[in-house]
């Protein structure tokens, strides 16, 4: 990995994570085309700068950040499914990550979802975040837990799960960038800490400079993507996603059987 990979794959970061097209998915398929070889680094750095598109939410929602503690036992309740399943099948998870053809079936999966979920859950009654129960959060957290596997999109699973309980698009899309905070902050940590125990050195001076450099543009571009998303998704709905993962996801099969693209 060099400098242009990390710049690359952080622009790739910021402007995917919000949307419902897979950041991880566009980061590994990236990584395939690059050449940059899967080791633990690269693994840590396509967890790590998430953290970094994450936080534009704080800033951008700094607000409902300090409204009141129902806000944060909402997150909690909605961060436990994914945190028992990330305990429970990390090796499975780590596995996943390294196959482009996984990615390329859950992005086509995925399209032809998105193709009819306006559709589907089209009477929406909640269209605030406090208006979000307990037992609300934690049925989009079920939702969250299908992120896991590359290419689902953890943007798309909870703005699907949301809509499914009669959230409004906007209302699904808000409370899936605040669930992402704890989410990915968590993985975070736990993929430094394993980093940590396998690494006497933790990182040399290249390898902090690109988790800086990395973070900083896609927490930049991420701050540009989410009220483009958010504008976007109230007027128009997720179809053209939808077309783009269909067509994205048969580009890559074709070119994994053609030999072009390295599973």
């Amino acid at each position: 990995m060099n400098l242009i990979h990390v710049i690359i794959l952080a622009i790739i970061e910021g402007i995917t994570e919000f949307l419902p097209i897979s950041s991880t998915g566009h980061m590994v398929v990236a990584s395939a085309f690059m050449g940059i070889g899967k080791n633990d680094f690269v693994k840590l750095f396509e967890v790590c700068i998430q953290l970094g598109a994450i936080l534009s939410v704080v800033v951008l929602y700094y607000k409902r950040f300090f409204r009141s503690i129902d806000f944060y036992l909402k997150l909690v309740a909605g961060v436990i499914p994914a945190v028992i399943v990330g305990v429970l099948f990390k090796k499975k998870i780590d596995v996943l990550l390294e196959s482009p053809l996984v990615v390329a079936a859950m992005l086509l999966i995925g399209g032809v979802v998105l193709l009819f979920v306006d559709d589907w859950f089209n009477k929406p009654v909640v269209d605030k975040e406090k208006e979000i129960d307990y037992a609300t959060a934690f049925k989009i957290g079920l939702f969250q837990c299908l992120a896991v596997i590359p290419g689902v999109s953890r943007s798309a699973a909870t703005i699907v799960g949301g809509m499914s309980q009669k959230l409004s698009r906007k209302a699904a899309a808000e409370f899936s960038f605040f669930l992402a905070v704890p989410t990915m902050f968590g993985a975070t940590v736990k993929e430094l800490w394993d980093y940590h125990k396998h690494h006497a050195q933790m990182f040399d001076g290249d390898q902090i400079k690109f988790l800086l450099i990395g973070n900083v543009i896609a927490f930049i571009v991420a701050l540009l993507a989410i009220k483009t998303f958010i504008t976007y998704l109230e007027k128009h709905g997720f179809k053209v996603f939808g077309w783009y993962r269909i067509i994205v996801g048969i580009v890559l099969i074709a070119l994994y059987f053609t030999g072009h693209l390295s599973a």
